[in-house]
């Protein structure tokens, strides 16, 4: 628990975490994709931020290289990533993600939004206004510094 919050930023940051879990579940019973959570995270990370090496992909996910080195495998297998040298170190490798892998991620995040867009058309005017005038400040919260 944060202490240097006040309690109404804490009840906020408390919501907002439960609410969000929520949301993500609901779009992944509403939109499933092809690959799972993680590997779905991967291959976005790969097409927002291009090839990257192994260890740096799973820091920024958040996993353990050997998950990772198993996620790669899988998405290799199906054709979502290739693994290439390192242009900059020969000894390394490097994961990129292939046209079928950056498909997956374009169909998930359409999917989501459409979803999401039938949930929001169920909202009243003042709420679909106060979402639109929060995004920026989501966006900034979930903004990845690494």
């Amino acid at each position: 628990m944060t202490h240097d919050l006040p309690a109404d930023d804490e009840a906020a940051a408390h919501r907002l975490s439960v609410v969000l879990g929520q949301l993500i579940r609901l779009l992944r019973r509403e939109a499933p994709v092809e690959v799972g959570p993680g590997s779905l995270a991967a291959l976005a990370t790969l097409v927002r931020h291009g090839p990257m090496r192994l260890g740096d992909l799973a820091a920024r996910e958040g996993v353990s290289p050997p998950t990772l080195t198993r996620m790669v495998g899988a998405l290799e297998e199906a054709g979502h990533v290739v693994r290439e040298q390192d242009g900059a170190d020969r000894r390394a490798v490097q994961v990129r993600v292939t046209p079928a892998g950056a498909a997956v991620v374009a169909e998930a995040v359409a999917a989501r939004a459409a979803a999401l867009r039938a949930r929001l058309a169920a909202l009243g005017d003042a709420d679909r206004q106060a979402l639109a005038r929060a995004l920026p400040a989501l966006e900034v919260l979930a903004e990845d510094a690494r």
